[in-house]
């Protein structure tokens, strides 16, 4: 597994979001896989999310504009889902599932291990803006936990030590 680090585009260069041809283009193959507008809002969503790294209020203009909805529409949906980042995050975003099949498996440990090594509570995000730390309810992996979702990839059946080397590797800058 290869986790991506997320490169946030600054606010200010998303105040006023025009798509370019090569967004366009995925946007509208998109739209040819849903009966309407409406019903592609979630994946153009995370098309966006991919490019800017986050939703920015500029984002939700231009999706709403593109998919003919209103800007209120469109905030609420992004807002309604945990998975939008609506702040730029950190490169790394640790989401730590705290539901009981993680916590008793020693999802626990794990976080709080986080917490200490990285200075950091749930929330919050390392000065550098390496690593954000989130508490999450259940990542749907309970058959392998504890679970740590990274961006957009698992770790499963993790110790503290991997979770370690996990954290040396990306603190160093190489994708894990």
């Amino acid at each position: 597994m290869r986790t991506v680090a997320i490169h946030a585009v600054p606010e200010e260069q998303l105040t006023h979001v025009t798509f370019d041809a090569t967004m366009e283009e995925r946007i509208s193959e998109l739209l040819t896989h849903y009966p309407t507008r409406r019903a592609a809002l979630l994946p153009v969503l995370w098309l966006c999310q991919e490019r800017y790294g986050w939703i920015a209020p500029g984002v939700i203009e231009a999706v709403a504009a593109r998919l003919g909805e209103s800007p209120a529409f469109v905030q609420g949906v992004v807002t309604f889902y945990t998975m939008f980042y609506t702040s730029p995050p950190a490169r790394y975003v640790l989401q730590v599932c705290k539901t009981l099949s993680c916590a008793v498996c020693g999802g626990r440990e794990l976080l709080e291990h986080l917490k200490a090594r990285l200075g950091i509570d749930l929330g919050e995000r390392t000065q550098d803006g390496t690593f954000q730390l989130i508490g999450v309810q259940c990542l749907g992996a309970c058959g392998s936990a504890p679970v740590i979702q990274i961006n957009d990839d698992y770790y499963e059946n993790l110790t503290i030590e991997q979770l370690d080397a996990l954290v040396d590797e990306l603190s160093q800058g190489k994708e894990a």
